[in-house]
């Protein structure tokens, strides 16, 4: 006979999801037109069939609209997943649909996505042999050995955007085979970040998506969340259910080890469920109206502001609780630094749709004492053309600068009309962002992020080519404000290559000596190429993937980017607080090809400015030139005892060690010659005369 099951009893409505104790565990959800809540518990991961099936009784396992179960012996690894069936007289609002399996919505970790289908998902009948079932986690059995989040300063650090698999997922990445494209793989490569300088790393998705979710059938991004929860489960090395958690976690420890913070790229304006025609996974199983917004005049479709089929009701207080929820459980539970919000902008609207001054959700998330450490960054803007890159709210938001991207890229490729507007980000964007007291680390500095072209791309392509998306190339930004240097794509032209490279070195030089938080795309240090897709949301291949030979091919390109972090992070004029020119902060002073006569025409083409850090006596001098033709720029004097270095010459080819002496100004010389596309950086160094035991300094980049 076999062995009694262990008893179900009433169970409590908190905490939400699935919570163990010593005794047992403590299921609960949140259904409120559900007339009947079905508890699955699983044997394996691919069964067709639930070892158990506990019915909720309404009058028992409810409170208010939560149900409930409490299962004595039920501990971490049990694999479940929910049956919910709808009123007898639905409305075209609710989707339950009882024979799918859905994904309890606090599920910390998930399984069986070996077997997943999401089209069994969207087709009519059971679906539990190919349906993502939940994991129960005792979170509390993990050794953090005294780790914590770092808690790092804005303005002390550099971001580094990267995708978990794409990073090492390339055979060539030296990586063994079963680690490859995982949590695991990534640690393998700290190595690499540390030698590069980095000191945060944002990671593209990595809370549980869809991998199916996309026209072709791969999602690479990660940008369709199936269980905001849990840790994405292709990203794990081991495959046992526990896996994910305890491998995200190894992986978070080991770069706070290294000195380096992780922020996360969280989705939590819309989920993989999609349109009306999408599949039943999750949230529209439990309570369609509650977690999304629906169309007012026919409820049985979405409202789609980002783009992706529907918009999550971050409005509604079940849902922006869960959210604020899940946030704190990254940031307590599995000690992330941060986050970035993809579309942000779309949290900000109300249930009509139309944007609110102070939006609550975003409100609360700045508020909270739990994430009062945490990094918190918006992409303002959403799909349905809600832009705030000035007004996102609150006072504690940093944002993705869009116009920062914009007018480098035109102003390096020689647009008219660009500088003064490229002047304001060079100070942290401080006339786009008026407030008196924003830190200048709120501006996060961007020339490439995934979303678009390469930095080589960028330079190598006056259009886009994303035929490969199967879309016929109508996919994909056609506002790249792109130049391919005289040859659309690879060449074996010298010269043209030669240019590209120049290029590259000047949006990395202004990148690097704007105030403000800079953030590197994953692979533009060593002119990593997607073959100009600028949008490789489905390309889970080589086109997307770091190779590392790279490093080998473009070991120029890497050595200048090092060097530029190493300045940008060791020099006391990117430690600011203030904006340059406030008081106490640096002192700035703009010059052109003149000193002290900027030329803010539409015609111009080049931009000096000099910086003075009073406390340290740090002195810098920057000079732009994307004029076609060369252009002598006057020098400032620098102070009594000093002389001129040449830090950056982007005109001349990257040291080929970083032993090559630097190249020291003559005493005196009063102006010097910039060549065409190209950039200078200058800075003081001690007169050999008045210091002779100076040490040595880095070599010209």
């Amino acid at each position: 006979m076999p062995a009694d099951p262990s008893p179900a009893t009433a169970g409590v409505s908190y905490p939400i999801g699935a919570t163990v104790t010593d005794a047992g565990t403590n299921f609960c959800v949140y259904a409120k037109h559900a007339s009947r809540v079905d508890l699955l518990l699983f044997d394996r991961a691919a069964d067709a069939a639930p070892a158990r099936t506990i019915v909720l009784d309404p009058l028992v396992n409810k409170t208010y609209d939560y149900w409930h179960v409490f299962v004595a012996g039920v501990g971490s690894g049990q694999l479940y997943g929910y049956h919910v069936v709808g009123p007898p007289q639905a409305t075209a609002a609710l989707r339950f649909d009882a024979d799918k399996l859905l994904v309890d919505p606090y599920a910390l970790a998930v399984a069986n996505t070996e077997n997943y289908s999401r089209r069994q998902a969207m087709m009519p009948g059971n679906n539990a042999a190919t349906g993502v079932k939940s994991v129960v986690v005792d979170l509390r059995a993990y050794d953090w050995e005294e780790d914590q989040p770092l808690s790092r300063k804005c303005v002390d650090s550099l971001i580094y955007e990267l995708h978990v698999g794409g990073f090492t997922r390339n055979p060539n990445s030296g990586v063994a085979a079963d680690r490859r494209g995982t949590y695991l793989g990534l640690i393998d490569k700290i190595p690499y970040l540390v030698d590069l300088g980095i000191t945060t790393v944002e990671l593209m998705p990595v809370q549980q998506f869809d991998p199916q979710a996309a026209p072709n059938g791969t999602n690479y991004w990660g940008y369709q969340p199936l269980a905001w929860f849990a840790p994405h489960r292709g990203y794990c090395a081991a495959h046992d259910a526990l896996a994910p958690v305890n491998e995200f976690r190894d992986l978070v420890k080991a770069l706070h080890r290294a000195g380096i913070e992780v922020i996360l790229d969280v989705v939590f304006n819309h989920t993989a469920e999609g349109d009306h025609d999408g599949p039943t996974l999750s949230l529209r199983g439990f309570d369609n109206p509650t977690y999304y917004l629906l169309d007012a005049a026919d409820p049985s479709r979405y409202v789609d502001d980002t783009g992706c089929g529907n918009t999550v009701n971050g409005n509604e207080p079940v849902v922006s609780r869960m959210i604020l929820d899940c946030l704190r459980h990254w940031a307590e539970q599995m000690h992330v630094d941060g986050f970035r919000f993809d579309l942000a902008a779309s949290l900000s609207r109300d249930e009509r749709g139309e944007p609110v001054d102070r939006p609550p959700l975003l409100l609360e998330i700045e508020a909270d004492p739990v994430l009062a450490g945490a990094t918190i960054i918006a992409e303002p803007w959403d799909a349905a053309g809600l832009y705030q890159l000035t007004t996102f709210a609150g006072d504690r938001w940093a944002v993705w600068n869009g116009q920062f991207r914009d007018h480098v890229r035109r102003f390096v490729k020689g647009d008219d009309g660009v500088v003064s507007a490229l002047a304001d980000h060079l100070v942290g964007s401080a006339q786009l962002f008026r407030q008196p007291d924003r830190l200048p680390c709120r501006s996060v500095n961007f020339v490439t992020a995934h979303d678009g072209f390469t930095l080589n791309d960028l330079v190598s392509y006056d259009r886009k080519h994303n035929e490969a998306n199967g879309a016929g190339n109508q996919d994909g930004t056609n506002d790249n404000f792109s130049w391919n240097c005289g040859c659309e794509g690879p060449t074996a032209d010298k010269e043209i290559e030669a240019l590209r490279r120049r290029q590259i070195r000047n949006c990395l030089t202004i990148l690097l000596c704007a105030e403000g938080r800079p953030m590197l795309l994953m692979g533009d240090e060593v002119r990593r190429t997607q073959a100009g897709n600028n949008n490789a949301y489905c390309q889970d291949n080589p086109l997307s993937w770091f190779d590392w030979d790279d490093l080998r091919r473009s070991a120029d390109c890497r050595r200048f980017v090092r060097r530029l972090i190493h300045f940008h992070e060791h020099s006391p004029v990117f430690r600011d607080r203030a904006f340059w020119g406030q008081p106490g902060a640096t002192a700035i002073t703009w010059h052109g090809v003149r000193l002290n006569s900027p030329d803010w025409g539409d015609g111009s083409h080049a931009l000096a400015y000099e910086l003075f850090h009073e406390q340290t006596g740090a002195h810098v001098h920057v000079m732009l030139n994307a004029y076609w033709e060369p252009l002598a720029f006057d020098l400032p004097a620098p102070r009594p005892g000093f002389l001129w270095k040449c830090l950056v010459d982007t005109a001349c080819e990257t040291a080929d060690t970083d032993n090559t002496p630097p190249l020291i100004l003559a005493a005196g010389q009063q102006s010097l010659v910039c060549e065409p596309r190209s950039s200078v950086v200058l800075v003081s160094e001690a007169s050999p005369m008045a210091a002779p035991d100076s040490p040595p300094t880095p070599s010209v980049l």
